[in-house]
């Protein structure tokens, strides 16, 4: 048996659904900015309790319309050293500085006191990333810091479809947040991403940075320097219908997850992510560290030997160690350097069988030499 490390999972018939809605959309010529994507904005917005929620073209450019509609040009954006390029590009194309902080090693989202080494008088704006879909609980925590130092909080929610923390959606902590539908996500759409936020001028201003800067869909002045990010009547059809699914998908995951939790909490060469009683995570990753001198590059083979592919790590090295960041500063990143270097994720899928996990645990923990 042979495990992927991810898998994209479409039924046969949310399939023909899609097709008869893809069909509709080709007859009727509304391809871009059209039903579909209104339906699937109403959609997202309900299932996240969001008031708001704005359908683009990816995750990445969700990012740069939140950080134009922010005004951070000129500013700088505190970003966690451990996430995708993107996090930090988007604040660059946006007109700001990234300013990189390090993390909790327990959550590997930043912290009240990491985020207060990497505050300055330019900063506009702080970016929570939840990674593998986990939510911080210092997320209150995180909010009132920047409540009270008049800097916005913006939430990347990419990995985060579906997670909550104390009852409240991802999403619903800070001024906005975003959302990929890259096809390993969760919920995919092919491509595509999502804002959401309360607060209706963000709303707004991230329809017309969507559509060429354009006050209106049907003509209008270009009133802010868009671009085309709108997202296609096409894609907006595959998210609907795979959106329907992310209850499904989150408790097949979550028991998986809980599987592996039991199988492996007495391997002392891998520790994984806990998940806090607060939190419901999606478990887009299943994130676990492995043991000081532990070699990953040892192990992903040895995995592979017995058919399970690791993912590898979430982010292979930190921000601050990629050539095209060189120049950005920052402080001492300890944690997220060690993060970075020594964490694995074991494959997890959203349709994936009892028998496919045993093959994972078995895998794994004779590839730790268990």
């Amino acid at each position: 048996m042979k495990i992927p490390p991810a898998r994209i999972v479409f039924s046969g018939d949310d399939r023909r659904e899609i097709l008869a809605l893809i069909d509709e959309s080709l007859r009727s010529g509304a391809l871009t900015l059209g039903p579909r994507t209104r339906a699937f904005e109403d959609a997202f917005a309900r299932r996240h309790d969001a008031e708001h929620a704005v359908a683009v073209a990816s995750g990445t450019a969700a990012l740069e319309i939140v950080f134009r509609c922010l005004d951070v040009a000129g500013g700088e954006v505190v970003v966690p050293a451990n996430t995708f390029y993107a996090t930090a590009g988007a604040v660059v194309h946006a007109g700001g500085t990234p300013r990189f902080a390090d993390i909790d090693v327990a959550t590997l989202a930043l912290s009240p006191a990491t985020i207060e080494t990497a505050l300055t008088e330019r900063t506009r704006a702080v970016v929570l990333v939840h990674i593998g879909g986990l939510i911080t609980p210092a997320v209150d925590a995180i909010a009132r810091l920047c409540q009270e130092r008049g800097i916005a909080l913006v939430e990347d929610a990419a990995h985060a479809h579906g997670s909550s923390f104390d009852g409240r959606m991802a999403g619903t902590f800070g001024r906005a947040a975003t959302f990929s539908f890259y096809p390993t996500k969760v919920v995919t759409s092919g491509e595509g991403g999502m804002i959401v936020t309360a607060d209706p001028e963000i709303a707004q201003r991230a329809r017309v940075f969507r559509d060429q800067g354009k006050a209106g869909f049907v003509g209008g002045a270009h009133i802010e320097l868009g671009y085309a990010w709108r997202m296609s009547e096409l894609h907006a059809a595959v998210g609907l219908i795979h959106l329907r699914r992310l209850d499904e998908f989150i408790a097949r995951r979550t028991e998986i997850a809980h599987l592996y939790d039991e199988a492996l909490h007495d391997v002392d060469a891998i520790a994984p992510l806990t998940v806090p009683d607060e939190c419901v995570s999606n478990f887009y990753k299943y994130v676990a560290l492995l043991a000081p001198g532990v070699e990953r590059s040892a192990i992903e083979p040895r995995a592979a030997d017995r058919g399970v592919s690791l993912s590898g790590p979430v982010y292979a090295r930190p921000l601050h160690l990629e050539p095209v960041f060189a120049s950005v500063e920052h402080g001492p990143l300890p944690v997220a350097e060690d993060v970075c270097a020594r964490h694995i994720c074991l494959p997890l899928h959203s349709d994936m069988t009892h028998d496919e996990a045993e093959a994972v645990i078995a895998g794994v923990r004779w590839a730790l030499g268990d």
